[in-house]
């Protein structure tokens, strides 16, 4: 059963590739009005926001397990 949903994501993966030649297009119009500009500089933040956000988690479980006694 695994198998067979892995080849049918796959086979959807596939198809959604041949659909993206549009995408050019879209980029040469967003960059032609100068809008590419704002959607880099979104995922720039986004980016940031998620690594600032993962180093904060790994600093307070850093702080979490020095205080936690280990059992041997």
């Amino acid at each position: 059963m695994k198998k067979i949903l892995f080849s049918i994501i796959l086979m959807f993966a596939t198809v959604q590739l041949f659909a993206q030649d549009n995408g050019v297009e879209m980029a040469d119009k967003l960059r032609s009005d100068g809008k590419i500009y704002v959607v880099v500089t979104c995922i720039v933040i986004i980016l940031v926001g998620l690594l600032a956000y993962l180093f904060s988690i790994d600093k307070r479980l850093k702080k979490i397990e020095k205080e936690k006694p280990t059992k041997n």
